[in-house]
């Protein structure tokens, strides 16, 4: 059975100094309360930060560690002083968490943290190298540890690695404001399956990689050297037993007992949060004054209870943030309050269990209005703790939760006036719609739990593992491409029908740049010299460019997706007859559709027109390229024309002409000799099927094909070309 790695910052165990002494006890909060039960009921060890106070002498590290492995199932990581300092409270906490929650003007760039935040994820791969099991599977969380997936590759190529943000992931534009945004990406991109709480942070995330790295991807699948990477939503859910039972135990029923008395039977309002400015717990304040303001009635019959939780307290954003609560709090409570009426009752710290509970149990109104949250696990531990009750959630829009907890009061937490009149909704709801509602949300909560939430994620891993495991097998071997060059040897005469762009040169973004080295031409050169040998490339650009770049050689060329052909001593010629008179009437829908289209270009060609959108967005390149399809229906009818998709343009030609139907002059001619076709996307299909049989067929990336093998790169196709000429 395989043993699951969980990685993460810090262990669900803390580690104390009394008196000399060390002690350990559970932690609570964030990631450590979401998987603690998960990690206690399954075969797992947990590596992560032991954070103890002090200097650890050798004999100290060694007791901590044997008794977190022998009682906890955990492995510690040592950060240093310096560690601390610059790569959690620095990068991690001064940088990517204000970066990623989009408050960019508190993010800091700071070159020495982000060295140390590379650190200490070294220290976390030499963690998790120490105890790894070669069928381990290994899970690592958050945002700390963005790199790690990525270092982890590197030394275990075949790892099970799964990553999940337990933060908002950000747009696009605010992403790029890092410094080291490609680092981050490829270091998450280590990973075999990437998990968020919601769609649009998988959205983000997927447009992000296209645009900083070029990746392309499909149904969240991304190519990442030839290895398949999935990115999904996996919202996490709660142990929702034990929230539902437990405001039943004797601590929590006495903590409720104690807050009634203190409130005298008025409503109860209950926020609680993190000290954090990404809470909005500022706005949410002025909101409650605002409600005390608008609706006189409610003085004196409802009390909100604030509770924050400190947090991150030597960071100075934080220090104000804490002072302008504080402020808050005073303003109203001096403007409201009476004799026997405070209207805010504010606690700064945090809440053991049974007092949370016992305030989950009494309150009528959860007022959970985060500026930007992943998710939100206090909005369901809420709702599940009033199974079968009343109780009203008021839920901001910004939180990950909102997306699955439709049945709450749902506010933008930026429009104070909504804020008002979702609380004054909130209050005066029928308790028959309060239990509805809430019955509705725990539906979902009560089958969506942690474990659940756990097992769909590892089961997702392990299904993008088969799927790799299947295109892999696809890959031409040693042995596969042994028998290959045997054959080539072996064999009377032999044809190479090589795609150009994504098989012997990389695509980019600038397509001179994909202009043929001179290595590349000598290669080539040297094959097509060979005896018996025949090579044809084969590409969708102008005949003018492939005329330029390889005129010189004796190789037999196709341009323009098989519009036009020449032998290795001949002329240009067309497939079939030509004709182009449909281009006065296409060419202008095109250039319209360009020029709405940032980075699209119309490309013009004798028989053909291209609308070419390899600089264009991909997910806005798919709607244009849909509305172009419909918009060209009456007149491809008309000319007897077709469009056809290549991986960065839209081509229109005569109806039947393709790749396939150009190589197939070539291929018709050999019987029983060796035939070789390499080719990268689906436009070369149409070579790989009319291939004849026992034809040497090859896709290069790893993805559904009519070729029989698959090899990762160009370097791989440049490699086994290469191997040819070897004696």
């Amino acid at each position: 059975m395989s043993r699951l790695l969980i990685v993460s910052n810090r262990l669900p165990v803390s580690v104390e100094r009394r008196k000399g002494e060390l002690s350990f006890k559970g932690s609570v909060g964030g990631v450590a309360t979401g998987l603690g039960s998960y990690h206690d009921t399954h075969e797992s060890v947990w590596i992560g930060w032991a954070d103890v106070p002090g200097r650890l002498d050798a004999e100290e590290r060694e007791h901590i560690t044997a008794e977190l492995r022998e009682r906890h199932q955990c492995h510690p990581v040592f950060l240093t002083a310096d560690d601390v300092r610059d790569f959690y409270h620095g990068f991690s906490n001064k940088t990517l968490w204000p970066l990623f929650h989009h408050f960019t003007q508190y993010a800091e760039f700071d070159p020495k943290q982000w060295a140390a935040y590379e650190r200490a994820n070294r220290k976390f791969r030499d963690a998790v190298l120490e105890i790894a099991r070669p069928d381990d599977i290994i899970w690592v969380q958050d945002y700390q540890l963005m790199l790690l997936p990525a270092m982890l590759r590197e030394e275990l190529p075949d790892a099970a690695i799964g990553f999940f943000l337990h933060i908002p992931f950000p747009t696009h534009e605010v992403f790029r404001m890092l410094p080291w945004r490609r680092d981050v990406l490829e270091g998450l991109l280590g990973a075999d399956l990437v998990g968020f709480h919601t769609y649009d942070y998988v959205r983000y995330f997927l447009g992000t990689a296209r645009r900083l790295l070029g990746t392309d991807d499909q149904y969240g699948r991304i190519a990442v050297d030839g290895r398949q990477v999935l990115a999904d939503a996996f919202p996490m859910g709660i142990d929702f037993a034990k929230y539902a039972e437990g405001i039943s135990t004797p601590g929590a029923k006495r903590e409720a007992a104690r807050v009634r008395e203190r409130t005298r039977g008025r409503k109860i309002v209950l926020s609680i949060d993190r000290l954090d400015y990404s809470k909005g717990i500022p706005d949410r304040l002025r909101a409650f004054e605002a409600f005390l303001e608008r609706h006189p009635e409610w003085r004196d019959k409802v009390t909100l209870i604030a509770v924050a939780v400190p947090s991150r307290t030597r960071v100075e954003h934080y220090k104000q943030l804490k002072r302008e609560v504080d402020e808050l709090v005073g303003r109203i409570n001096g403007a409201y309050s009476t004799l026997d009426w405070t209207p805010i009752r504010y606690l700064y710290r945090s809440l053991p269990f049974n007092t949370l509970m016992g305030m989950y149990a009494v309150s009528d109104v959860a007022l959970v209005t985060p500026l930007r949250d992943g998710m939100n696990l206090i909005a369901k531990e809420y709702v599940a703790a009033h199974a079968g009750r009343e109780g009203v959630l008021v839920l901001s829009e910004m939180a990950g939760a909102a997306r699955e907890l439709v049945d709450a009061v749902q506010v933008n937490p930026f429009d104070s006036d909504a804020m008002v009149d979702a609380l004054d909704t909130a209050l005066t709801m029928p308790e028959d719609e309060q239990r509805e509602r809430i019955d509705a949300m725990n539906d979902r909560l009560s089958r969506y739990t942690v474990q659940r939430w756990a097992e769909d994620f590892l089961g997702r891993l392990e299904e993008i593992k088969a799927m790799q495991a299947e295109l892999e097998a696809r890959v031409l071997d040693a042995a596969s491409r042994k028998r290959m060059l045997a054959a080539y040897r072996s064999a009377p005469h032999r044809l190479l029908v090589l795609d150009y762009d994504g098989t012997l040169s990389k695509h980019t973004r600038d397509r001179e740049k994909a202009r043929p080295s001179a290595e590349m031409i000598d290669l080539l050169e040297k094959l097509a010299t060979a005896e018996e040998t025949e090579v044809v490339i084969v590409s969708g650009r102008k005949r003018t460019t492939l005329e330029e770049w390889f005129g010189e050689l004796p190789v037999g060329l196709v341009a323009e997706h098989g519009v036009w052909l020449k032998g290795a001593s001949g002329e240009w010629v067309t497939v079939e007859p030509m004709h182009a008179e449909w281009k006065q009437r296409l060419r202008p829908i095109l250039e319209v559709y360009a020029d709405r289209t940032p980075g699209a270009f119309v490309e013009e060609r004798e028989y053909s027109l291209a609308w070419n959108h390899g600089n264009v967005d991909r997910r806005l390149a798919e709607r244009r390229v849909r509305e172009l399809k419909e918009a060209l229906v009456s007149i491809v009818t008309d000319f007897d024309i077709a469009g056809t998709e290549g991986t960065r343009a839209l081509e229109i030609k005569s109806t039947g002409v393709d790749k396939g139907r150009a190589a197939h002059r070539w291929m018709c001619r050999e019987d029983g000799g060796f035939v070789f076709a390499v080719g990268d996307d689906h436009t070369d299909e149409d070579v790989f099927e009319v291939a004849p049989e026992g034809a040497w067929t090859v896709k290069v990336g790893l993805g559904p094909t009519r070729a029989a093998y698959s090899v990762h790169s160009t370097g791989d196709v440049i490699s086994l070309l290469e191997s040819m000429l070897a004696e």
